[in-house]
């Protein structure tokens, strides 16, 4: 079944060269970890599969790949199966076969230092504690695009490896459910590297749900 959000996934005799994207979404294996903070960047790039109509996840390069094709650009769509802290294995795997450079990858992530609901795009700068993000830094090195999807903080540093390992309470879901959907309908952006726009495009989403403060 089609997604809410369908991608350009013709193939024109007249198209120009098409470009390879790696889109990461980092988070846990596993059932136990689905619904966990850490796995939002799962539940993005999950949602993007869906608007792509990408095909069914299969195993390979340490976790489940598939592929979607957005606007002018192929995109690998990859979940690590390593656990967060060894991310950067199956990244670097994937990246090496593919000959994707540094710059051409994009990890979707959780972000303790946004509001829940809140995103922003940056490329390169400093891992803020995210082990992930310290993998894929210390395999490719760190100047790659990061898509930063905010869950909060608990408010005490002791508090934060229960907080990101816990599910989403019952009540924060639908906005879960709309940034992701936000994430989806506007990967395009994304995948031209328009990041203002993406970002703008996804806050006037929410807050026309009305998560946005």
């Amino acid at each position: 079944m089609r997604g809410a959000f369908d991608c350009d996934l013709s193939h024109s005799k007249n198209e120009k060269k098409v470009f390879m994207l790696l889109l990461v979404g980092l988070g846990n294996p596993g059932r136990a970890y689905a619904g966990n903070r850490h796995n939002i960047g799962f539940m993005a790039l999950d949602a993007i599969a869906r608007a792509c109509n990408a095909p069914p996840f299969r195993r390979k390069f340490q976790g489940e790949t598939s592929e979607a094709r957005i606007g002018t650009e192929r995109a690998i769509l990859l979940k690590p199966e390593t656990y967060m802290n060894e991310s950067g294995r199956a990244v670097a795997e994937a990246a090496r076969f593919h000959k994707i450079a540094l710059g051409d990858i994009v990890v979707l992530h959780d972000e303790l230092d946004l509001a829940p609901g809140k995103l922003r795009v940056k490329v390169g700068g400093g891992n803020a504690g995210h082990n992930g993000l310290r993998s894929i830094s210390a395999h490719m090195g760190g100047d790659f695009k990061r898509v930063r999807l905010g869950i909060g903080h608990p408010g005490d540093k002791n508090m934060v490896h229960a907080y990101v390992l816990s599910d989403f309470a019952k009540a924060e879901r639908p906005w879960v459910e709309v940034l992701c959907g936000a994430v989806a309908q506007n990967v395009d952006l994304l995948a031209k590297g328009d990041d203002s726009l993406f970002q703008t495009k996804v806050h006037l989403a929410m807050e026309a749900a009305g998560f946005a403060a």
